[in-house]
C-alpha cells in the first residue's frame, strides 16, 4: 500500500456524494462491528474524543448505542470503528494521507472512505451534503489521538 502524504485526490475532494440515509426521526439505526483486543479499546477511546460537529453537522444518537459508532446529522455522515479489512483493496493501491492518517477510497461506493493505517480500521461514509475533505481532515486528530503510530 502506498501512501502520498499530502495528496488530496481532485476527484475525493470533488465527488457529489450519494445520501447516506433519509431523514432521521429520532435515533440514527446503525450496525455496531465488533473489533476485540487493541482494536475494541482504541474505537472507545476514539468515540470519546470526537467532534460534537463535524462539517457543520451536529453529532446525533445511534441505536443500538454502542462505543464503535457515531453519526452527525441526519446520517449524513457515519463512523464506523473496527470493521473488516476492505475487501476491494489492495497492496499496490495508492492512497492518499490526510493530516498523517492514509484513507482509502472504495471504488464501488464513492461515498465510503476507510482510515488504514491505524490498529483498527475505520470507516467513514458521507452524504452530498459535506465535502469528504473537509470531513477527513477533521477525523485525522481524533482518530491519531485514540490510535497514535
Amino acid at each position: 500500500m502506498r501512501v502520498v502524504a499530502g495528496v488530496v485526490p481532485p476527484a475525493l475532494a470533488a465527488l457529489a456524494l450519494a445520501v447516506l440515509a433519509g431523514c432521521a426521526a429520532g435515533p440514527v439505526r446503525i450496525e455496531p462491528p465488533k473489533p476485540e483486543g487493541a482494536a475494541a479499546e482504541g474505537c472507545a477511546a476514539l468515540n470519546r474524543v470526537l467532534p460534537d460537529e463535524l462539517d457543520g453537522a451536529a453529532r446525533a444518537e445511534t441505536t443500538p448505542k454502542s462505543p464503535y459508532v457515531a453519526v452527525w446529522g441526519e446520517a449524513e455522515i457515519a463512523l464506523r470503528c473496527g470493521v473488516p479489512r476492505p475487501a476491494k483493496m489492495q497492496p499496490t493501491d495508492t492512497v492518499p494521507e490526510i493530516e498523517g492518517v492514509a484513507w482509502y477510497a472504495d471504488p464501488a461506493r464513492p461515498t465510503l472512505f476507510t482510515a488504514i493505517d491505524r490498529e483498527a480500521y475505520i470507516e467513514v461514509t458521507i452524504s452530498r451534503e459535506h465535502v469528504p475533505g473537509n470531513v477527513l481532515f477533521d477525523l485525522a486528530e481524533p482518530i491519531k489521538k485514540a490510535f497514535p503510530k
